[in-house]
């Protein structure tokens, strides 16, 4: 193997150096006997983003309606509370959260059943400290995910 070959396998990633070696990693949700596309499949990241993004922008109204514009930086705080308690609420009775249902989002346990609230909850405390919802495995589930035996999917 020459340089070029070691400097390439470095540029575009263990992935693209491993399917060059002949490694067939198949679709998302493969391994988890989910669909490759359609309802039941594990949903994009860009849908993901964008029903956090709903989630945060009705959280931080709704803190702000709460504070009542007294004081910015306890009205964040109460934002994050607000984002939790509907994540926590919402994955315990719907398996949703506006964002979610807005995104046609749905979180299930692996096995497909609802989550237990203990599930909900370990998810919800493991997202608002943001680092396990930014490391993900091949299937695109984050370690929030992957602690609470659950994936997010299309519906």
């Amino acid at each position: 193997m020459d340089n070029r070959d070691v400097i390439g396998s470095w540029l575009s990633g263990p992935r693209a150096a491993a399917e060059q070696m002949g490694v067939e990693f198949g679709y998302r949700g493969e391994r988890l006997g989910l669909p490759e596309s359609g309802p039941g499949s594990i949903a994009s990241i860009g849908r993901r983003v964008a029903a956090v993004f709903i989630d945060w922008i009705l959280c931080v109204v709704i803190a702000y309606g709460l504070i009542a514009g007294r004081d910015v930086h306890l009205a964040n705080n109460w934002a994050l509370a607000v984002f939790g308690a509907v994540s926590l609420i919402g994955l315990a009775l719907v398996g949703a959260t506006p964002g979610k249902l807005i995104m046609r989002l749905r979180v299930v346990g692996v096995d497909g059943s609802r989550l237990s609230p203990l599930a909900a909850l370990v998810r919800t405390v493991l997202l608002l400290i943001v680092i396990p919802a930014v490391v993900w495995d091949r299937d695109t589930r984050g370690l929030h995910d992957k602690a609470a035996k659950s994936v997010e999917v299309r519906i």
